[in-house]
């Protein structure tokens, strides 16, 4: 003996596999993971840097960051969410920087200190600024 099956209940059925692709598909996607990456500055303004640059950004855990701002080391804090990002508490040594150098530290470490939300593509991190075109652009080193 077989069973039927209610109409209304059949077609609830049929409509699951729809229904389930249908929210797959406004799931948001997952936040990018920064945490053990590190990225060179490639442009900063919309200029190019010096070739030899050592300008850098890490994100060596959770909620911190590090890197070489031209001359200094700097370090600081990053609050994250999904894809907007700020970064605070920032600090850096003081080692005597003169020239074209100095004054690329000085627009780099003002522009993090503006910086709203990020996006990676492959090897390439773009951070976009708050009241600032273009974003800082930055190629990924591991």
């Amino acid at each position: 003996m077989t069973r039927r099956l209610h109409p209304l209940l059949r077609g609830l059925l049929l409509c699951l596999p729809v229904l389930a692709a249908g929210c797959a598909g406004t799931a948001a996607p997952p936040a990018p993971v920064l945490v053990g990456t590190e990225w060179r500055l490639e442009s900063l303004g919309g200029r190019e840097v010096p070739a030899g640059s050592q300008a850098t950004l890490a994100f060596p855990e959770a909620g911190r960051v590090a890197g070489n701002a031209s001359c200094n080391r700097f370090f600081g804090t990053y609050t994250q969410t999904r894809q907007n990002i700020s970064f605070s508490q920032m600090g850096a040594t003081r080692m005597a920087c003169i020239g074209s150098a100095a004054e690329q530290e000085t627009r780099y470490l003002a522009a993090l200190q503006k910086a709203v939300g990020f996006e990676i593509e492959g090897s390439r991190l773009t951070i976009r600024l708050s009241g600032q075109e273009p974003p800082l652009r930055l190629s990924r080193v591991r």
